[in-house]
């Protein structure tokens, strides 16, 4: 495998502390997996003494995969490697608190939706309603539903970033003393508390669990990678810094370029100011581009280089890869109305189509299929509609990632009939007509041949258990009544339909993981409601393709969602002034309830002119040859201009502003390209292989998520009293058989004898 020289010296540095600037398309992958690789193969270094941090699970996936492969390769078959972690920071953290951290035994995790939910839900316990916004000197308390997603993000910045909390208003103080007792009473972590609990022991003095923790780090941690370094916070650089306190050797790969989640508290400072805060960190830029043509490597270029070079690390992206650029592949196009540009868009996709595409060099052309075109917005929910409308008019598939407009497809709406049947809020033929109208293959007669599951879920009374009934279940068999299959689902639109469904079985989920205790029809009233009025702006920001399936569809995402990822052609829509770069945010933000000079650099939480020049320097670079601005004026008086960077892109040469239309000579049949996914299984999804092959396919492939059953809540007991027997014991404080009704009674909702009598056999 050739190698350049910037590439080999990040591969073969091994004692100094490194930072591999890697611009987009670069190869770091390959570089961190030939570098972990070679690290295995030094004097003593074992697979444990390795951790390497990722963004995201399925990037993690694709790393691990990598890496054992290239040990393979380098040494055949090596023991211990399971011991290497190869992860996300949240994973890694968990881990060492449930492993070292009596008191963290018993806690479960909750995901960003998951938080906000039981939030709303108790919008008292957790401060939300007792916390208010200071607007123009008039004092406002947050309200339920409306300013959830607001509050969570001040819980966030108050404990992830390096806040004055003495300084704090005494609501605002008082609301983070009370959602931290909430997670406390309900033993639950949000993403937050794993980062900032691990980050204060590594780096503090105290009783002999944090000495434990960091006994193990420091006998075991001598390896520390950490990918998309740029997107760190403070609260993940602690944790980093009490990683490597000790001796061990930091590797961190990133592109400031390519920072876009500063609203999420990320600090382009820590990689731009790495080489101050560390010792002897060696650096290596890789500059090569290798994956887009070298017309789009020399915009992108063009784009980034204008913020100021004290806001970024030197560098100049060079195109190193096979794809060539032909005149018309870049355009830049004004258009009357966003009709008309919706309109061009899908005929663009549609010209381009069978177009011949060399995906590697030496590989052979295919032609361009739906799923090899992407179209990035700066926001999704407020610039997608007239696109989804015309590919829907012409029947072409298309899947958006996220959750935002998922319960806008027929298939979606479809299923909340159910739920709204349920409720009491639809009849037999308001689910019946959906499903039909929905076009997956259903006749009234299938429909009707799953009421009698849902007339069923209606007839909860009080003398059935709480967790008889659940939505999820029910769900579930709905679609085994009527028998939905992906093959019944005409057009070939099966898979997309099961993409679409996986992910709002992911909603549900989501929603039933807080509310499993309420009683069924209440849940039912609940969830029809919040699927209704609420669900659509919970999911705004998240990615929620939980699975692994790839249907052939024209991809819409936001531009963040596309970090990482890479198409033969993108669509840059909707370039106007005030929408990309965006302008100052409107209504509450986290100032109005913090003080600004209380957060240090306070300003990347707004968002600047340069940080949305890298967002859009990230959206270019995602296009391997074939790429698509367009401009269309809105009826808003604030979307009337074109946007900067669409009028940057016109003055370059490459960029054409009339469409050239592809050749029709030499047309392939389209094809889509089919990568195989580096699937993350665990012991619980093979358990439903074992049990039923089509399940598994529904959990992996599509994302179903299974129903929560009434064991989860003995088990869940059973687990949590039997760390406090482990904690206690640390402690020397042995648990005596009479304290089992006392155990079972503090960590059961239920009647705690069949439970004692489980627990009094654990402590004998």
């Amino acid at each position: 495998m050739q190698f350049t020289d910037a590439q080999r010296t990040a591969i073969d540095t091994h004692d100094d502390n490194l930072l591999i600037v890697a611009c987009a398309g670069s190869g770091k992958t390959e570089v961190i997996s030939q570098r972990i690789a070679r690290l295995i193969g030094r004097p003593g270094v074992q697979p444990r003494n390795i951790v390497a941090f990722t963004f995201t699970e399925k990037a993690a996936g694709e790393l691990k995969e990598r890496v054992h492969t290239r040990i393979r390769e380098l040494h055949g078959e090596v023991h211990g490697l399971a011991e290497m972690y190869i992860g996300t920071m949240h994973g890694y953290a968990l881990d060492l608190l449930h492993s070292h951290v009596p008191e963290a035994f018993k806690y479960n995790v909750l995901n960003d939706v998951q938080t906000r939910l039981i939030i709303d839900k108790y919008s008292t316990q957790s401060g939300l309603t007792t916390t208010n916004a200071i607007v123009q000197g008039t004092s406002k308390p947050l309200r339920r539903w409306v300013n959830s997603k607001l509050y969570q993000q001040v819980m966030s910045i108050l404990r992830e970033d390096d806040v004055d909390l003495d300084g704090l208003r005494s609501d605002v103080a008082d609301g983070l003393d009370k959602y931290m007792q909430l997670l406390s009473d309900r033993a639950y972590f949000d993403y937050t508390a794993i980062l900032h609990n691990t980050a204060v022991l590594l780096n503090d003095e105290g009783d002999e669990s944090v000495l434990s923790l960091q006994r193990h780090v420091k006998e075991t941690v001598r390896y520390v990678v950490v990918d998309e370094y740029q997107d760190t916070n403070p609260v993940q650089e602690q944790l980093i810094r009490g990683l490597t306190r000790h001796g061990a050797n930091l590797c961190v790969v990133g592109d400031d370029d390519q920072t876009i989640y500063q609203w999420r508290g990320s600090a382009v400072e820590n990689i731009l100011t790495i080489e101050n805060r560390y010792p002897g960190v060696r650096r290596a830029t890789l500059n090569e581009n290798f994956r887009s043509s070298p017309a789009i490597v020399d915009l992108a270029r063009r784009v980034v280089e204008q913020i100021p070079p004290g806001d970024r690390l030197s560098k100049a992206m060079t195109a190193a890869g096979h794809q060539t650029f032909d005149r018309g592949d870049l355009l830049a196009l004004e258009f009357p109305d966003t009709r008309a540009e919706a309109d061009w868009l899908v005929d663009r996709m549609e010209r381009l189509r069978g177009v011949p595409f060399q995906d590697r060099e030496g590989s052979e052309p295919r032609g361009l299929d739906w799923s090899d075109f992407a179209v990035l917005f700066r926001s999704v929910k407020a610039d997608a509609g007239p696109l989804v409308e015309e590919l829907r008019r012409r029947d072409i598939p298309y899947v958006i990632k996220g959750l935002t407009k998922l319960f806008e497809t027929p298939e979606v709406q479809a299923a909340v009939s159910c739920f709204r049947f349920v409720a009491g809020e639809a009849d037999e033929q308001d689910v019946i007509d959906a499903w039909v109208d929905a076009g997956v293959g259903l006749t009234e007669g299938d429909v009707r041949a799953g009421l009698p599951v849902l007339t069923a879920a209606m007839r909860w009374d009080a003398s059935k258990p709480w967790d008889s009934t659940t939505l999820q279940g029910v769900f579930l068999d709905f679609l085994e009544a009527v028998e939905l299959r992906e093959e019944r689902v005409p057009r070939e639109r099966g898979e997309l339909v099961y993409y679409n469904l996986g992910r709002f079985s992911t909603a549900i989920g989501d929603f039933e993981r807080i509310h499993l205790t309420s009683e069924p029809q209440q849940r039912f009233d609940a969830f029809a409601k919040w699927v209704e009025y609420q669900a659509p702006d919970y999911y705004e920001e998240s990615d929620g393709d939980n699975g692994y399936a790839q249907p052939n569809a024209v991809v819409i995402a936001t531009v963040h969602q596309a970090k990482g990822m890479q198409w033969p052609a993108v669509f840059l829509p909707a370039l106007r002034k005030n929408t990309f770069p965006a302008s100052g945010r409107g209504g509450l933000g986290v100032f109005h309830v913090v003080e600004e000079s209380l957060v240090p650099g306070a300003a990347r939480y707004r968002g600047t002119e340069a940080d949305e020049r890298r967002l859009f320097y990230v959206a270019v670079t995602r296009a391997q040859k074939y790429l698509a601005l367009s401009f269309a004026p809105t009826e808003k008086r604030t979307g009337k201009k074109r946007s900067d960077f669409f009028n940057e892109a016109t003055q370059v040469h490459t960029v054409l502003t009339r469409e050239v239309r592809p050749s029709s000579d030499g047309r392939l049949t389209p094809t889509p390209m089919r990568g195989i996914p580096e699937v993350v299984m665990s012991f619980s999804d093979l358990k439903y292989l074992f049990e039923c092959p089509y399940s598994f396919k529904l959990r992996l492939l599509y994302g179903f998520d299974s129903p929560l059953q009434k064991e989860l809540g003995f088990g869940k007991s059973l687990h949590d009293v039997m760390a406090e027997i482990h904690k206690r014991a640390i402690e020397g404080d042995i648990a005596a058989p009479e304290e089992a009704e006392d155990l079972a009674s503090a960590f059961h909702d239920g009647p705690p004898t069949e439970l004692a009598g489980r627990f009094a056999f654990c402590v004998c």
